[in-house]
């Protein structure tokens, strides 16, 4: 099994990410952090703290992005769960040898200098769940 370092964050899927911004921040009171659009993926994400913890606001920014399909089947809510790993290839390597199925085979570039792989919600107890390798999270040195 893949050695996971902490939560990396969770990832909450928006429609507009300006006034989701605005409610995390203003009603919920959490830290606002970096904006950054991820192009292949076709989102924009919104980086929100709420202590050391890292909420990311997720919204696509064309209309066939994965996202939009998630938002147009299951509206606005939880997303994906990521987990940091120190390696993400091995990470990858290690939940396909223990018979886990994953929706990248290779690790790709994700937001705030990242590589990520996801894993399959079937082969996570129904949770999509995002292997996260760098990044700012709180135990990066």
């Amino acid at each position: 099994m893949p050695e996971i370092q902490g939560v990396d964050h969770l990832a909450i899927a928006v429609e507009d990410l300006d006034e989701a911004t605005a409610i995390w921040r203003d009603r919920l009171g959490l830290r606002e952090g970096a904006r950054e659009i991820v192009e292949d993926q076709g989102v924009e994400v919104q980086m929100m703290y709420a202590g050391e913890t890292r909420i990311e606001l997720v919204c696509p920014i064309r209309p066939d992005s994965p996202m939009a399909g998630f938002l147009e089947k299951r509206g606005p809510g939880l997303h994906h769960l990521a987990l940091s790993v120190a390696d993400c290839a091995g990470a990858i390597e290690q939940v396909a040898a223990a018979g886990g199925r994953m929706i990248d085979p290779e690790p790709r570039g994700g937001a705030h200098n990242t590589r990520i792989a996801f894993v399959h919600p079937k082969s996570a107890g129904g949770v999509l769940t995002e292997l996260v390798e760098g990044g700012e999270g709180p135990w990066q040195s």
